[in-house]
């Protein structure tokens, strides 16, 4: 689990990550991400941040190994109960988890994939991968007027709103926040990817401080690849999160990093 408050920014390993869910959890539209690492290894990950119950169902459906640090308390309650495999900061400060000055609390959080792989092992956790992968193919994808597209808007509340503007060389979507250039710190390379998915769903109010986000069941979605915009749909029964084409075909999305942005 990552921050995405902006004195959290510039992210640690953000551009490494394989596959990123970012959705609002608080009623004034504050975002968290979720970061999915499994191709590269960064240096560092950071700021690391709690455990949101409606990220969980995402978490069963790759088979990951879950890194936060504290929770809410209905995300806790159900990781206590070992519905998953997970390493809480809470826990493991100072040993997994470690805190910099470069950033106030509770910003300051940070780790390693390596220091998280240790304690995995020591706890027994199965590291053995057994998500079968979305379908992914180097497919000729037909471009019209109609659904060619340059720039992806994600209409969260400011400073949380995202940009994404497609590069034709590269075939790779750039990615701003703010108004600002999003990069990671670590190479301070600019955050791309190479899928775009923006999945509609529904909230409900729950305090000041927590929503709850429908991330079960189906909704509207659309894929952006290539510069070329698709609608289809998303639809995620028994925590196997899939994604469709209008045919009702699984949709096959082109190789490369992917970027889930969920809205409501």
């Amino acid at each position: 689990m990552m921050a995405s408050d902006p004195i959290a920014r510039p992210l640690s390993g953000i551009g490494q990550a394989d596959i990123v869910f970012e959705m609002p959890v608080t009623p004034n539209g504050i975002t968290r991400m979720m970061a999915v690492f499994q191709c590269e290894e960064p240096q560092e990950i950071g700021s690391v941040r709690s455990a949101r119950e409606d990220f969980l169902t995402f978490v069963k459906s790759f088979d990951a190994l879950y890194a936060h640090w504290g929770g809410e308390r209905e995300a806790l309650n159900k990781l206590d109960s070992g519905v998953l495999d997970n390493i809480d900061g809470m826990k493991y400060e100072g040993t997994v988890f470690y805190r910099k000055n470069s950033k106030p609390r509770p910003h300051n959080g940070f780790t390693t994939l390596s220091l998280i792989t240790e304690k995995a092992k020591e706890l027994g956790y199965i590291l053995d991968d057994s998500f079968p992968g979305f379908i992914r193919e180097n497919i000729k994808i037909d471009r019209n007027l109609s659904n060619l597209v340059s720039m992806v808007s994600v209409d969260y509340p400011s400073p949380y709103d995202v940009k994404w503007v497609y590069d034709n060389d590269s075939g790779r979507y750039r990615r701003s926040r703010g108004g600002e250039i999003e990069s990671d710190i670590n190479n301070n390379d600019q955050v791309q990817s190479d899928v775009i998915v923006v999945m509609h769903t529904t909230s409900k109010f729950l305090s000041r401080d927590y929503i709850s986000i429908n991330t079960t069941g189906e909704g509207e979605a659309e894929f952006y690849q290539n510069g070329v915009r698709a609608s289809g749909k998303w639809k995620n029964v028994a925590d196997d999160l899939k994604f469709y084409d209008i045919n009702g075909q699984e949709m096959t999305l082109v190789p490369g990093k992917i970027w889930i942005e969920i809205i409501i």
